[in-house]
């Protein structure tokens, strides 16, 4: 796909701003777990980055999906995997459905403040023993007047201590588990809504990530996006963009490991020699690199596939499962190369490799992705 000079604006408008206002504070906000959302979003907004695709009307610049594609992969940039991923929350995985599904009355309530970076949000699907399963997800939210009154649970929620909304997936009738779903936005200061524990993650430190509990949480009817018991179609919508949110930004984080490895072996000299001297050295980041480079390739496709208006769950899927894969082995490759500095909490390889682990279980495991696959190659058993 050919790029724009306004492509690139984007990017150096988002490079700059990393340089500047985030990557100076990445190590501190790591080591506290948490880094300010609403400052960092509030900037964003002001920036007219949280917006680029969503709807004009509502404060976005209504610009195809080309150009979340750049922001993607520019918010690689940062020197951690935490804060893109809770800006990916943010503008690809929270609030498309209510970008394209939601009432212009919900969307004046929550997607502009979301745009403006006045509100964070996050969201609610996965649970504690349903979490590729959406289909099993066990949050329940029963008519009463003109509300929903909503039970359940929440685990593994981006953005989860700080945000103002959670767009939740829950049960809103008996029957079939695709079709008795309906997404509802809940403004996270609703009485019975709480935090029930921060997480403790092995990577993506920056990011407070929290399970969260809803009891006999009351919002009004109104709240829900788009149809009621639409809600998993809705999701599988959303999970389009979110695969491949993941798969560009994995992709980026993979070629800057590449970059500080071969920076880091042409200075680092043993035997008499530099490291990327090394046959084994630079022939293993070529292969590396190719490897980054065909999944780049990947994601693009998928890209286009959604700026054309065609299905891009397959190309999505695949370029998610790849995505894991890649930036796990190119993570795994190049800090072997960095010797005993790679197993340094303060070296960028080691937080790399932390993070990027997330990319094969998040959005959907590397197993449902090769389930989902199955089922398009025909080759999926019948009767499952």
């Amino acid at each position: 796909m050919q790029l724009t000079p306004e492509h690139e604006s984007v990017r150096d408008t988002l490079t700059r701003f990393i340089d500047k206002e985030v990557n100076p504070h990445v190590d501190e906000w790591e080591r506290a777990q948490i880094f300010p959302a609403h400052q960092v979003f509030r900037r964003l907004g002001e920036l007219g980055m949280l917006g680029l695709t969503k709807p004009a009307e509502n404060g976005g610049a209504g610009l195809d999906y080309s150009y979340g594609a750049v922001m993607a992969e520019a918010l690689a940039h940062m020197h951690c995997g935490g804060i893109p991923m809770a800006i990916g929350v943010q503008t690809d995985m929270a609030t498309p459905a209510l970008a394209h599904r939601g009432s212009q009355e919900l969307r004046e309530e929550f997607l502009a403040p979301a745009i403006a970076g006045e509100y964070v949000a996050c969201l609610g699907v996965s649970e504690v023993g349903s979490g590729s399963d959406v289909a099993s997800v066990k949050t329940t939210a029963r008519r009463e007047g003109g509300d929903y009154v909503i039970d359940g649970g929440k685990m593994w929620t981006t953005n989860g201590t700080q945000a103002d909304f959670c767009v939740v997936l829950a049960n809103t009738s008996e029957g079939s588990s695709h079709k008795n779903k309906s997404l509802i936005v809940v403004p996270m200061k609703t009485p019975g809504v709480s935090v029930a524990r921060k997480l403790v993650k092995m990577g993506m430190h920056a990011s407070d990530t929290a399970q969260l509990h809803f009891d006999s949480v009351r919002v009004p009817q109104r709240y829900r996006i788009g149809e009621e018991g639409m809600g998993f179609i809705y999701q599988m919508e959303q999970f389009q963009i979110e695969r491949l949110w993941g798969a560009l930004n994995a992709g980026a984080m993979a070629q800057r490991a590449i970059d500080t490895t071969v920076a880091y072996t042409r200075e680092r000299r043993a035997f008499g020699r530099s490291i990327l001297d090394n046959q084994w050295v630079h022939f293993k980041l070529a292969e590396l690199q190719t490897e980054v480079a065909a999944l780049r390739a990947l994601s693009w496709q998928g890209v286009q596939e959604v700026v054309a208006g065609q299905d891009a769950t397959r190309t999505a899927t695949m370029a998610k499962l790849k995505a894991g894969r890649v930036v796990r082995a190119v993570a795994d490759g190049c800090l072997q190369f960095w010797g005993g500095m790679g197993y340094m909490d303060e070296t960028p390889i080691s937080r790399i490799f932390r993070d990027g682990r997330l990319t094969s279980i998040g959005g959907g495991a590397d197993e449902v992705m090769l389930q989902i696959l199955s089922k398009f190659m025909g080759t999926f058993p019948s009767g499952h």
